[in-house]
């Protein structure tokens, strides 16, 4: 780096000099919302150590010849009469703590010495009953406590104190999030650091330029390097992963998204998991003929030996940059002097190997363990659907019952951890398929309609097809109540919000199409369509290349067991327009959605944007073609609703604790609608956040308010004219009171239920399969992130010698104290207690 650009950077600087020295006002930058994996906070600590004090102080002051308190008690008790023991049962520790909430009530004996204890000895002394030589074994053994108490001090004093001694040399990043384990039946991919976290200098990274510090010139390695976000590439990270001088990485987040785009998926999601593969339309396997996803770079899917971490608080990084400039910055080129600047990230991932490993490991100790400690854990959610007209949910269709199904994902992922907004990939589709249900549930004669329409939300779909999968496995066993012949045709949204033009592409499958009957429906599924979109502005339907494969989508699934008519509408004819596809750029900018700076949150919400306007289009365009397919014939009456659209849109991708979502959803449930967007990765622990919303928006959008109580809405059985099995109640908090005084809370009627989202092969415990999904994630204990200042080698080999002589002196100080305690700290005798 040349000293002009040094020179430059310290110009940034906006943080006067010193203020790094005070850690208080540095923390004072970072922001109070605390990342959900960071350590928790411990306000009954001080309590407890308090306590703890107070019983080992009492323990040493206690004199020899008076026995405990306790003990005492317990003799006087055993006098008189002695209740029988419980069988079993363990006698209380004296040392235990007295349970939450009682911890400032009376104290047992061992906390604190019995009044007046002090007077019977001196009494005792005074009338002559105590001999000298009882008074001098006395006198030894207060002498010995005495000691003991001197060395106790510094310790206890230590246990108080340490966790604000740790405040002042650490500082905590709060809103980071970690790169973490992933695993399937072969590989695995993600980050990781050491067990007790990787430990780095600060080194800030702008211009790859600056890697030749870290990767050869720096003196002072292992570095943590500050990586600008544009520089977070496929080609510098493989410079990063052979070598010992990195231990580990601090992303940033690029404002605005990188021009030239980024993904650190795949070229070809989904690869091997859908309809094609080498002994079936081997000609499009492994997108031969077409990459989906030309800009996938495949970072998410490496292994790295090292932690990576996101930071998604500037002020944060501001802070960091800070400790950098003023501590690890040389003078011309020179070295750094110490203290420097350094980082701690803790992301330990105790699954390795493959799912099939991790998942052998936990079944091991779960056989054989009492505690078993499980490694991993399979990607797991549930499903979300509905249908136009109730069925029967604990039954099964007649084979002559059909049902058209319209299709979408839920889901969506990114290089880090729980990180996934989704715009295009998913959000833009699954809030088009909800506007759709609406606008078809509010359309005359639905419940005539020859066949029935049932809206599904797959969960899952990124990892190979978990959710669809398992719906696909369920029809094939019996455990669903639609099977596969049940089936008339599908229709799947796939990304659509970024259409350049008015353009609305549809895609077939060629494979399926040999089958003449197969074509001929297609055909007339395609002209249907098309048939929509007249007086429909800004969408026309085209046709995709009919010699093309199917793209990355759900429609596989159901096609790898049984020939289905059916379409997926896209907004790219050929590969995707998204070029920010499952990354942490795909937010609400990458669609366009932008809402004037003067709006308050609920002007916001209602606010009709172009991107509303243009998905409210295309949810038009499919609920008119699905009424058609059900058999109805005034499809025009069919509208999707501009201002719904833009309700999901500002509460899918902006601020999820909204006024309407707060209506639409349980009370117990309000705590997952957090002030910024949802995220939509699919994760362990289910239903997530978006299952949830989605399930009930849905349910407010199709359904209807019962005069039911809230006893009868949460149990429908109480109630005479409730169908569990045709409907699912929910007691939904409700519309604003009028008069300010809360919500209205009622109970919603309707078809929106959960399906299992769990990849087969966990069910079948077949963990090394081909055909179906084995993505599980590792567990880990502590994923934390935190910068301090770190002293030379020399200083800290010094601190270790002072320290350990100060402790052989005071133990030898302590044993001569303590050899001659008899004669140091005799207690003179009274001249009116000597006998003759």
């Amino acid at each position: 780096m040349g000293e002009g650009r040094r020179e430059e950077r310290n110009k940034k600087r906006s943080d006067p000099k010193g203020v790094w020295r005070t850690p208080g006002s540095q923390r004072a930058l970072i922001s109070n919302r605390s990342f959900s994996l960071s350590r928790p906070s411990s306000p009954s600590l001080p309590l407890t150590r308090a306590l703890l004090v107070s019983n080992l102080v009492s323990i040493l002051l206690r004199p020899a010849s008076a026995p405990a308190p306790n003990a005492a008690r317990l003799a006087r008790a055993s006098s008189t009469s002695a209740p029988p023991r419980s069988r079993g049962r363990k006698r209380p520790s004296p040392f235990a703590l007295p349970p939450e909430g009682q911890r400032d009530g009376p104290r047992s004996g061992l906390e604190r010495p019995p009044p007046g204890w002090r007077g019977r000895e001196a009494e005792a002394a005074r009338t002559g009953k105590m001999a000298a030589a009882g008074g001098g074994g006395a006198a030894s053994s207060g002498g010995r406590r005495a000691c003991l108490l001197l060395c106790f001090v510094p310790l206890l004093a230590g246990l108080c104190r340490a966790n604000s001694v740790e405040r002042k040399i650490y500082i905590p990043l709060n809103r980071t999030a970690p790169c973490v384990r992933l695993l399937n039946a072969t590989h695995q991919i993600g980050c990781q650091s050491s067990i007790s976290g990787n430990t780095g200098v600060i080194h800030v990274v702008e211009e790859e330029e600056d890697l030749e510090w870290v990767l050869t010139d720096g003196p002072n390695p292992p570095y943590m390097v500050l990586l600008e976000g544009k520089l977070f590439t496929r080609k510098l990270m493989e410079k990063l992963k052979g070598t010992q001088r990195i231990s580990g990485l601090a992303v940033t987040l690029t404002k605005p998204s990188p021009v030239e785009g980024f993904s650190p998926s795949v070229e070809c999601p989904n690869d091997g998991f859908g309809i094609y593969s080498n002994s079936f339309g081997s000609e499009y396997a492994h997108c031969k003929q077409l990459k989906w996803n030309p800009l996938g770079n495949g970072l998410a899917y490496e292994d790295f030996d090292f932690p990576i971490f996101l930071l998604e608080d500037e002020n944060e990084t501001q802070v960091i940059k800070q400790c950098y400039w003023d501590h690890n910055q040389g003078v011309n080129g020179s070295a750094p002097a110490y203290p420097l600047c350094a980082m701690q990230l803790f992301s330990h991932m105790h699954a390795v190997t493959s799912t099939v490993t991790c998942m052998r490991r936990s079944a091991i100790q779960s056989t054989f363990s009492i505690n078993p400690e499980v490694v991993c854990d399979p990607l797991a959610d549930f499903n979300v659907w509905n249908t136009l007209n109730p069925l029967n949910a604990s039954g099964k269709l007649e084979p002559g019952d059909k049902v058209i199904i319209a299709a979408t994902r839920l889901d969506s992922r990114s290089f880090f951890w729980n990180v996934a907004p989704g715009a295009e990939s998913a959000v833009g589709s699954f809030i088009t398929q909800l506007a759709v249900a609406e606008a078809l549930q509010k359309a005359p004669d639905v419940t005539a309609l020859p066949r029935n329409v049932m809206f599904v939300f797959f969960q899952g779909e990124t990892f190979d097809y978990i959710g669809s999968s398992r719906m696909v496995y369920d029809m094939e066993k019996g455990k669903f109540p639609v099977q596969l012949e049940n089936i008339h045709s599908f229709v799947e949204l796939g990304q659509v919000a970024l259409r350049n033009s008015s353009d609305l592409w549809m895609h077939t499958d060629p494979m399926s199409q040999r089958n003449d009957s197969i074509y001929y429906e297609v055909q007339n599924l395609l002209t249907i369509l098309k048939n929509s979109s007249i007086g429909v502005p800004n969408v026309t339907m085209q046709e995709a290349n009919p010699q093309n494969s199917l793209p990355p989508s759900s429609f596989q699934r159901f096609l790898h067991s049984q020939n289905i008519s059916g379409v997926v509408l896209t907004d790219h004819p050929g590969s995707f327009y998204n070029r920010y596809y499952q990354s942490i750029y795909d937010t609400p900018e990458n669609i366009g959605l932008k809402y004037p700076a003067s709006l308050t949150p609920d002007e916001a919400m209602n606010f009709v944007t172009d991107t509303a306007k243009s998905l409210a289009a295309v949810a038009t365009v499919l609920g008119r073609a699905l009424y058609q397919l059900a058999g109805g014939t005034n499809h025009t009456a069919v509208e999707a609703d501009p201002i719904t659209v833009s309700r999901l849109l500002y509460g899918f991708l902006i601020k999820a604790n909204n006024s309407w979502f707060q209506s639409v959803i349980r009370q117990d449930l309000k705590i997952f609608l957090g002030d910024g967007p949802l995220q939509h990765y699919i994760a362990v622990s289910s239903p997530i956040n978006t299952t949830y919303v989605v399930q009930y928006v849905l349910a407010n959008l199709t359904g209807t308010v019962v005069n039911l109580t809230r006893e009868q809405c949460q149990d429908p059985k109480k109630a005479q004219d409730a169908n569990k099995d045709l409907y699912e109640y929910a007691w939904v908090q409700g519309p604003e009171d009028p008069n300010g005084t809360g919500r209205l809370s009622q109970c919603v009627r309707s078809t929106a239920r959960l399906a299992k989202a769990v990849s087969p092969a966990f069910e079948l415990q077949q963990w090394g399969s081909s055909e179906y999904s084995t993505w599980t994630e590792s567990r880990w204990k502590d994923i934390r992130a935190r910068i301090f200042l770190v002293a030379s080698k020399e200083l800290e080999f010094v601190t270790l010698i002072v320290g350990l002589s100060i402790l052989f002196v005071s133990l030898i100080v302590t044993y001569f104290i303590n050899a001659k305690a008899d004669i140091l700290f005799t207690t003179p005798r009274e001249p009116g207690a000597v006998s003759y």
